[in-house]
């Protein structure tokens, strides 16, 4: 059975984890360990993670909690620790706060692995789908505004992250060797997937659609309430892998696709 790493960062989250660790809790699809980054919260934070971690060794089968608080230098390099802590044959980040659709989400996600399973036996390099945007409440706002193409690849990027990065998939043993790049304070993200596909694609592996919706994405965080620098990073992101004057053109796309 193919294991799935999920990786949620936290700091001073009492107030969103809990709905997180009960979606991931009520996944019928056993074999998941879920490792929880703190960042020294100074709230209820680890208590309600060391409640969870309790409750899960009554389930049945394979089910793993990791739990490491202490002192960061921010969200990536929290991310980075938790790249290296996993050791699923897949990870994903899940915010706190954001939650799965249904207890089927898991292993929908691991049988379309499966199913792109290669010729030569080899498991897909991502695994990808939707998103819908919730409030704090958990109440659907909308679909994300961005969504996934038919066919992804590390270009698909050039129009904008496509997939969001809670509904991003990616084999554990390419994810590890990639880190996210410290230099970048709210969109590392984006490079990061940015930087897998382009592995996947040396390597000639499949990125899977699952033509399905993956996460509940609650709509606050860094990226949100730095979005203004955070556009920067990601326009010096896109000149880095697409070149200056394929984004320059396609920033003028964006600005007439905003107004329409």
């Amino acid at each position: 059975m193919i294991k799935l790493s999920i990786i949620t960062v936290t700091y001073n989250a009492q107030d969103t984890l809990p709905r997180t660790v009960k979606s991931v809790l009520t996944q019928n699809y056993d074999n998941i360990e879920h490792i929880i980054v703190d960042g020294a919260s100074t709230d209820g934070t680890m208590k309600i993670a060391e409640k969870y971690r309790k409750n899960s060794e009554d389930l049945t089968g394979i089910r793993r909690i990791v739990i490491v608080s202490e002192p960061d230098k921010g969200l990536y390099d929290a991310m980075n620790k938790g790249l290296a802590m996993a050791t699923g044959d897949y990870l994903v980040f899940l915010n706190a706060g954001d939650f799965y659709p249904d207890a089927s989400t898991v292993s929908t996600i691991m049988a379309c692995a499966t199913a792109g399973i290669t010729r030569d036996g080899r498991l897909p390099a991502v695994i990808y789908g939707d998103t819908d945007i919730v409030d704090d409440n958990g109440v659907f706002v909308r679909r994300r505004r961005l969504t996934p193409p038919e066919r992804l690849t590390w270009r698909s990027f050039r129009h904008g992250m496509l997939v969001c990065h809670q509904s991003f998939y990616a084999r554990t043993d390419i994810a590890r060797g990639i880190a996210y790049d410290m230099k970048y304070r709210y969109s590392a993200d984006v490079d990061w997937c940015i930087r897998v596909m382009k592995e996947a694609e040396r390597q000639h592996l499949p990125l899977v659609n699952t033509h399905a919706t993956l996460t509940n994405y609650t709509l606050e965080g860094q990226t949100t309430m730095h979005h203004g620098d955070s556009l920067k990073e990601r326009y010096r992101i896109m000149e880095t892998h697409y070149g200056r004057i394929t984004t320059f053109f396609m920033h003028c796309w964006f600005a007439i696709r905003a107004v329409f």
